[in-house]
């Protein structure tokens, strides 16, 4: 049985979209705001969209939306919001009611309205859901070196293999997030006499663009990440556009950049070839596993948080998975 208040409307995505506040672009737009087209420019409109990212953008739809599906409706009282949490203590997590109450929080300040978010009422009814269903995050294993060492070794020569190796290899060793090596351009690309220089332009923690320069050395022990690259480039013929992309069974490049969750998939797939739990692994696994065999080799923080774009040493150690760090001691160099 629900427990929504009696009542409560069960939108529709139409009505959601239509006749009922929608978040766009981080802000509130009413349907009178949208029926008067002069109220706003499309250019302004246009800058608004861009202030929050898409994978933002589409995490404040699906919150709104089931908020208001659940029986919520925005203005909402304090009883109002604290009784969805309640409802969906032990449902979802932690990280998600935290997230759904930013989202309810900005669908009424956009309006001008009050939040109920800020209530001691909704407050102290998220500490205790903490308090009551609290758990450590989970974490994926990290891919230390004799993971993807593992992983490698039953790669062959077909372009699905070199494509993976490559991917495998420039993720481990750029420590990258599965979208920044999606993200990955050609002209991102330029080789050197010391390896690799690899440009990202924008990251999670990089929403404005500022950039950053990734060097990725040749590596040794036959897998050497920048080898591995351009050998992808030159069996692929790919010389413009996104590095990483689908094959398909035919050998067949896609023109568009492989998704995350593609490349989350492709490490399972490696991981479970190589007789590692594919369940423990995902595309992060593999920046994980850089901070992790890095630490192991005695790498200074600041060296490695250089590499991976942390801010602080204190971000960095949410990354270093003690247990493959111990498993990994006898590590020399991470490549």
């Amino acid at each position: 049985m629900s427990d929504a208040p009696a009542g409560g409307t069960v939108l529709t995505s139409d009505k959601l979209l239509l006749s009922e506040p929608n978040i766009e672009g981080g802000l509130l737009e009413t349907s009178r705001t949208l029926a008067n087209p002069g109220t706003l420019t499309a250019r302004t409109l246009d800058y608004l969209r861009a202030s929050v990212s898409p994978n933002t953008r589409r995490a404040y739809h699906a919150d709104l939306r089931h908020y208001l599906q659940w029986g919520g409706t925005i203005p909402s009282s304090v009883e109002l919001v604290a009784g969805y949490l309640a409802s969906q203590a032990g449902v979802l997590s932690i990280a998600t009611l935290a997230r759904r109450l930013v989202t309810i929080g900005r669908a009424h300040t956009s309006l001008g309205l009050p939040s109920p978010t800020s209530s001691d009422l909704v407050r102290l009814t998220m500490r205790g859901i903490r308090r009551k269903h609290g758990r450590p995050q989970r974490q994926v294993a990290a891919a230390v070196k004799s993971d993807i060492l593992a992983m490698l070794a039953p790669l062959g020569d077909n372009l699905r293999d070199k494509r993976d190796r490559a991917l495998l290899l420039i993720g481990f060793a750029g420590a990258f997030r599965r979208s920044e090596l999606c993200a990955i351009s050609c002209t991102d690309i330029r080789i050197c006499g010391h390896g690799a220089m690899i440009t990202i332009s924008r990251s999670k923690t990089d929403q404005f663009g500022h950039g950053r320069r990734v060097v990725i050395p040749y590596g040794r022990d036959g897998a050497c990440p920048v080898k591995a690259l351009t050998d992808w480039l030159l069996a692929s013929g790919i010389v413009d556009g996104p590095v990483f992309r689908g094959v398909s069974r035919y050998g067949r490049v896609a023109v568009r950049a492989l998704s995350g969750e593609a490349v989350a998939l492709i490490v399972k797939k490696r991981a479970a070839a190589a007789g590692l739990d594919q369940r423990r692994y995902a595309g992060h696994s593999l920046r994980a596993g850089f901070a992790t065999s890095a630490a192991a080799a005695g790498l200074a923080s600041w060296k490695i948080r250089k590499q991976t774009g942390h801010a602080s040493d204190a971000m960095l150690e949410r990354y270093i998975r003690e247990g493959d760090l111990l498993k990994d001691t006898e590590t020399a160099a991470v490549l």
